[in-house]
């Protein structure tokens, strides 16, 4: 089946614009030229990927089933043309490395201008998304290092697993910050920010809870760490998120707390067994972990392989 790039950007552009006219602009093409491609591709596939109606299309289930395997190979094809970009610009080396929210916002864009200037001319890409899709780009080889939630969801990666004991954060004008510990006690009847609900860190929040017998109210949730934290610092509760969200100096007018009993948060590096890091990685990996130690508490699991 000979399908394009093309095609399968025209697909890609539909899928996000939703419209004949806002993917030709993407695309710098004309709209009888979109509408072209996308009849080929569907020709080519034998079905149909959108449903017309006024001049809007709304992918069909088949489009769904297909749209991961499109961004995947339209990314990779991006890595390659970027790749061979570096190669043309003298760069010394590159890699990449994708993180879920945990570490995407006040960990990594520092730590990436600490390692370029001690290794400089080292280009680096960054991508943020869910810890399962970055199991997978790295088990693919599309990922040099992966930083995700634990537990890691996919096989042939290698992983090391860093505990880290979680902070409660609270305005600085909040009550709470007279206090050197927070305990589950002190959570009954205020407003908290979770992660998801049913994130790790949420259900061992909700486990303390039962056990003191409080109640444990959640006034929002908002799947990334940094998040809660920006929440909070707009006045919208509590949060018991990892430490390093919870330590960073942000000038935000919030601050953290020690949380007893202990409530954990797991972060874990991870890299292909079969697609050894590109140049630098390795070297990025040590950075990492001299970087996380500050964090990581003094039980936290070795390193492992995952078959």
């Amino acid at each position: 089946m000979p399908l394009k790039i093309r095609h399968l950007e025209v697909f890609n552009a539909l899928f996000e614009a939703g419209s004949v006219s806002n993917a030709a602009q993407r695309l710098n093409l004309t709209q009888p030229a979109v509408s072209i491609a996308l009849g080929n591709l569907e020709s080519e596939l034998g079905f149909r990927l959108f449903h017309r109606n006024r001049g809007f299309f709304a992918p069909t289930g088949e489009a769904l089933q297909l749209r991961g395997e499109i961004s995947q190979g339209l990314m990779a094809l991006a890595r390659v043309e970027q790749r061979a970009d570096d190669i043309r610009q003298g760069w010394a080396g590159g890699f990449s490395l994708a993180s879920n929210g945990a570490l995407a916002m006040n960990f990594l864009p520092r730590l990436i201008a600490d390692f370029q200037v001690e290794y400089p001319g080292t280009h680096v890409e960054m991508r943020v998304h869910s810890s399962r899709q970055i199991a997978d780009w790295t088990a693919s080889g599309q990922i040099d290092i992966g930083l995700i939630d634990t537990p890691v969801p996919v096989a042939g990666l290698k992983a090391e697993v860093f505990a880290m004991e979680c902070m409660c954060i609270m305005r600085a004008d909040d009550p709470l910050a007279a206090q050197e510990v927070i305990t589950p006690t002190c959570l009954a009847g205020r407003g908290m920010i979770g992660v998801n609900g049913d994130h790790v860190t949420d259900r061992q929040i909700k486990r303390l809870m039962l056990e003191v017998g409080k109640p444990l109210r959640y006034r929002a949730f908002c799947y990334y760490y940094a998040i809660a934290r920006n929440m909070v610092a707009a006045g919208g509760g509590l949060a018991i998120i990892d430490p390093i969200n919870a330590s960073a100096d942000l000038g935000d007018g919030v601050v953290c707390r020690a949380f007893k009993p202990q409530v954990r948060h797991e972060t874990a590096m991870i890299s292909s067994r079969d697609h050894p890091p590109a140049h630098g990685g390795a070297d990025m990996q040590d950075f990492i972990r001299r970087h996380l130690a500050q964090y990581t508490l003094p039980d936290s699991p070795a390193s492992s392989s995952l078959s």
